[in-house]
């Protein structure tokens, strides 16, 4: 990362004041988008039992299950505009401390000793480490897109309070927070009863294939892309000394998921960079942004179009493994830099562009 990076009030300067102001008219035709489309998308499963051949319903289940997850995230991605603002009106600790070791709540990386820590390893024996069989490799990616919840921060707090989102004690809320935190656990609870009664209704099977298939392919969808976001060979991390709220905000790459991307995830890939730097922008206008701002960033804005989405996400949990500080490699002290694993052919990493 660059050291001479513009203020951010130099970067606001440049973005059209328009891009600050979300439009509750576009903004309310997006969420009804997406509704329509969720409402369309369940109304058509009600044909797949006239299907005869049990391959065709499984395969059309299969189809069903795809299409509504890439519209549930769209409907998370509109939920998360909300939370910084920008659809009408949290993950706010994480875009406070976005690349900070101690501090970040999402995929902060393990150091070089918390990872042989991890794997039960004598650090002398990292280097075989990393030579696992590929089912291995499969297997821990599958638990990487499947656990619970997202990696949270390295903090050392020395109190017994969980970083857990259902608990209002939490480290990770404000205790002003507390109440919303309350109410959030009062929609899962009430979301919860509503399938089981809804179960009692038409079945649990049912249930599953309409919900809980679709659930399974959000959750995948929300962890790759944040994922994504925030592991890659030229992004660093930074110590409390050496962190600054720009350092981190610039700690992400702009991606590419085609149409996909743009239309049902709502740019959130296309344009995370500028996302980071003012969370306020809606995402509508963030392409706008960007172009008004990649000028001035230069060589720290990291932009990886071209390789295929899903073929990075599992190159880079292939590769990604472990970061290490530069303190003693001769590159400054508290910057935590990637130690990439390149696979026994030679191939490398795709590089990103750096404009």
């Amino acid at each position: 990362m660059t050291a001479d990076l513009p203020s951010l009030k130099h970067l606001k300067e440049a973005i059209p004041d328009s891009c600050f102001a979300p439009s509750l008219w576009t903004s309310l035709s997006y969420l009804a988008r997406d509704i329509l489309y969720a409402a369309a998308l369940v109304y058509a499963t009600t044909y797949i039992p006239l299907l005869e051949s049990g391959s065709l319903r499984f395969l059309a289940w299969c189809i069903y299950g795809l299409l509504q997850g890439f519209v549930g995230t769209g409907l998370w991605i509109l939920a998360h505009e909300c939370g910084h603002g920008a659809f009408l009106i949290t993950h706010a600790r994480h875009h406070r401390y976005s690349g900070h070791m101690e501090k970040d709540t999402a995929f902060v990386p393990p150091t070089r000793a918390d990872y042989a820590a991890k794997r039960r390893r004598w650090m002398d024996d990292l280097d075989d480490l990393v030579e696992d069989t590929p089912l291995s490799t499969l297997l821990r990616f599958a638990a990487h897109q499947l656990r619970a919840s997202i990696p949270r921060s390295n903090t050392q707090t020395g109190t017994p309070l969980p970083l857990s989102h259902l608990s209002p004690s939490s480290l990770l809320f404000h205790p002003k927070q507390r109440p919303s935190v309350l109410l959030s656990d009062l929609g899962l609870a009430l979301t919860i009863l509503g399938l089981v009664h809804l179960g009692s209704i038409l079945g649990p099977s049912q249930v599953i294939l309409l919900y809980i298939l679709p659930y399974f392919w959000i959750h995948h969808w929300i962890v790759a892309i944040t994922y994504l976001h925030h592991t890659h060979p030229q992004i660093a991390h930074y110590s409390p000394e050496t962190w600054s709220f720009t350092r981190g905000a610039l700690g992400t790459v702009d991606r590419s998921f085609g149409f996909i991307g743009r239309h049902f995830f709502h740019h959130i890939i296309d344009h995370h960079v500028i996302h980071h730097l003012f969370p306020g922008i809606p995402f509508y206008r963030a392409e706008e942004a960007t172009r008004a701002v990649r000028p001035l960033l230069g060589a720290a804005y990291i932009e990886l179009r071209e390789e295929d989405f899903l073929v990075t996400l599992w190159r880079t949990f292939r590769r990604c493994r472990f970061v290490s500080d530069g303190d003693g490699r001769g590159e400054q002290a508290g910057v935590f830099e990637w130690n990439v694993v390149v696979d026994g052919c030679g191939e490398g990493f795709g590089e990103g562009v750096r404009r």
